[in-house]
């Protein structure tokens, strides 16, 4: 069965939780988690969301994340893609760290943000590796509590809904952490359409906004074959020279896969993409049977192009 495309739009508030591929530990020493904050608050600059809440775990990652203009596939793809190239070359390893799917669940903040925060905080008390969650030092709960004043995450909205006063805001903070959570771990993950939570109100404005918003289509050839390669090149970092090559690196076939996909988005006939590429025609058939588990990729790489197009026009 087909996975559903994300839903994404600006001001989307979603519980990221991302994994190593095949259950594998992403953090190996304090390097590695210094690093991933690094990367995060880089691309948080870049991009211009919102981080309300994070862990980092041996094995997996928590983001509560609200987005501005740039959709989250573009989020995450830049900074896993650039976190495991790091972690590739540090540990002398080679292919995908995380898993290929991330999960985003797009949540009502006004209903979840509180009992989220809290949940994403205490992962290291139900992992048992912490009695207390400022015991663990990777996640955003000691910039609430104001342990470290140079943090990734933006607490001013939750604090100052606690109150208008920062050091009570924070002291009424740690006592809310402290009570029993009334939501279980399982209303979490209780969504409709493995995509969504929150109450039917909720499910029924993100259907309006999704079915109201006015897409502007892709036009015919409206990208260049050109474009859609430097835009590949921009994203992972593998050029037009190395597409059009012999090799048969997974990355090159991956970039190979990705821009038969996407040039067919625009629509480019198999004939006019081999052409472009060097290539046969019966390859670039394989390209796109075997490329449905670039979803997050397209998507990701036809927002860089839409984006890249209107600011030009600008």
């Amino acid at each position: 069965m087909a996975r559903k495309p994300r839903i994404e739009f600006e001001g989307g508030f979603y519980h990221v939780i991302t994994r190593g591929n095949q259950r594998q530990r992403v953090f190996l020493d304090e390097k590695d988690f210094l690093k991933y904050l690094e990367f995060l608050s880089d691309y948080k600059d870049r991009y211009g969301f919102l981080i309300y809440a994070y862990v980092l775990m041996s094995t997996h990652i928590h983001l509560l994340i609200e987005t501005g203009k740039v959709g989250l596939s573009k989020i995450l793809q830049g900074i896993n893609q650039r976190f495991t190239m790091y972690f590739n070359w540090r540990y002398g390893t080679v292919g995908h760290l995380f898993q290929g799917r991330y999960k985003a669940i797009l949540c009502d903040r006004d209903a979840y943000l509180f009992s989220l925060v809290k949940y994403i905080h205490h992962n290291p008390v139900r992992a048992g590796v912490v009695s207390q969650p400022e015991e663990y030092r990777w996640s955003s709960h000691g910039e609430y509590l104001g342990m470290n004043k140079d943090g990734v995450a933006d607490t001013g909205l939750l604090l100052g809904m606690f109150s208008e006063d920062l050091k009570r805001g924070r002291r009424l903070y740690r006592e809310y952490m402290r009570k029993e959570e009334k939501t279980s771990k399982e209303d979490f993950y209780r969504t409709v359409d493995q995509r969504v939570l929150g109450d039917e109100a909720f499910v029924r404005k993100v259907r309006e906004r999704i079915e109201n918003r006015l897409l502007p289509g892709r036009r015919r050839h409206g990208v260049r074959l050109g474009e859609i390669a430097r835009g590949i090149e921009e994203i992972t970092g593998i050029c037009l020279r190395e597409l059009r090559g012999k090799g048969k690196d997974s990355g090159v076939m991956e970039g190979r896969r990705l821009f038969s996909l996407v040039g067919r988005e625009y629509g480019y006939k198999g004939k006019e993409i081999a052409e472009f590429l060097g290539k046969d025609p019966a390859a670039v058939t394989g390209y796109l049977r075997r490329g449905q588990d670039l979803q997050a990729q397209m998507e990701s790489l036809l927002l860089h192009l839409e984006a890249s197009g209107q600011n030009l026009n600008n």
